[in-house]
């Protein structure tokens, strides 16, 4: 068994700190290192394993000065090793991840990077989705194409369920407000928005999702019944990045 706590990081940034039950601990992500350092401090735990998704700075922020205060070791994909800093431990497609007694498998899921990795820990039903997949959204194409995205989140999609979601931002207000117009008058979404709403005025977080949830609300993945899944995920893509929140 894996405990998860969920820590609030920069503006929007989630960390994820693990603990398994015999002690081993992880960090997922940590975009800075102070708000870390105090939580570790504040509860007496070490950290043994820095978790990367993928390279960029607001993920990776914290690992070296987390790394020389506390020895953790650093992991991300092996494509990444050069944008990583400080990795040590080289992650491929379909391996595995022993965090204590649990094991976490490795999904290479390009499109917002290239080198962007999953963490699915089977047995706990948790998955670790950095920028790839949001709750209500995915991340943007800075470095993948298209098709690479709609891959990645359709081998996402294959997982059951009842798959908890933890991924990097909370961005699931705003990635609702997409949806909502595109589906103005859908009552489920309006009964969403004012749930929702009322998590994040008592400063709680949205997440973590369900796959089964996202596979219902998520204007992205329900791109799976048009005729054409990628060409919708395309438009839709575009849609989003060009989406203006001032006219809500």
């Amino acid at each position: 068994m894996v405990r998860v706590t969920i820590l609030p990081v920069l503006q929007d940034n989630y960390s994820y700190f693990l603990e398994a039950e015999d002690g081993t601990t992880a960090i997922i992500d940590p975009s800075a290192a102070e708000p870390v350092l105090a939580f570790l401090q504040a509860h007496g735990k070490p950290l043994h394993y820095i978790l990367n998704t993928h390279h960029h700075a607001d993920h990776v922020g914290g690992n070296l000065e987390l790394s020389q205060e506390t020895g953790a070791i650093i992991a991300g994909f092996q494509g990444d090793s050069d944008r990583i800093p400080g990795q040590y431990i080289l992650l491929r497609d379909q391996d595995l991840f022993k965090l204590g007694n649990s094991w976490a498998q490795i999904l290479h899921i390009p499109g917002h990077t290239l080198g962007h990795i999953a963490y699915y820990f089977e047995s706990e039903s948790m998955l670790f989705t950095g920028d790839t997949l949001f709750s209500l959204g995915c991340g943007r194409l800075f470095e993948g194409t298209p098709e690479a995205m709609w891959h990645s989140l359709s081998r996402l999609m294959s997982l059951p369920d009842e798959t908890k979601v933890y991924c990097g931002h909370e961005y699931t207000l705003a990635n609702l407000a997409f949806a909502r117009s595109l589906a103005p008058n859908d009552d489920a979404l309006k009964k969403l928005e004012y749930a929702l709403k009322e998590k994040r005025q008592k400063d709680l977080p949205t997440l973590p999702s369900t796959l089964g949830f996202e596979k219902i609300f998520n204007p992205f993945l329900t791109c799976i019944h048009d005729a054409s899944p990628v060409e919708a995920f395309t438009k839709r893509r575009a849609l989003k990045d060009a989406f203006n929140y001032s006219s809500l």
